[in-house]
């Protein structure tokens, strides 16, 4: 299951991890970011305990969202020790996502 990240747990769960972190930044409105949703929870499931995968609310973390420099959604970036290492904007297929987990 993915992680619901916020404001309050960002520092925590995100950025002093100590396993790569992917985060999908989206809001409930973005009809992209509801098909995106179910590849997010599969590869949580399938990464677990080994990348730690979860979900942003923009609407909700708006300047965190402004700190990333996420414009458009979903906007789903990867962190590795504390540090962005990729991104990747739009709905895309799974097979894309794990392959930039896999980089990490």
């Amino acid at each position: 299951m993915a992680t619901q990240f916020t404001e309050a747990n960002f520092e925590q769960e995100v950025l002093q991890s100590d396993v790569p972190v992917v985060v999908d930044f989206y809001a409930d409105w973005c009809g992209p970011c509801k098909m995106m949703s179910p590849v997010v929870e599969k590869l949580a499931d399938t990464y677990a305990g080994r990348v730690k995968i979860g979900k942003l609310n923009t609407d909700e973390a708006q300047s965190l969202a402004a700190k990333y420099g996420v414009m458009s959604i979903p906007n789903i970036v990867f962190f590795k020790n504390g540090e962005v290492v990729d991104r990747q904007v739009g709905a895309v297929p799974q097979s894309v996502l794990e392959e930039k987990i896999k980089n990490l």
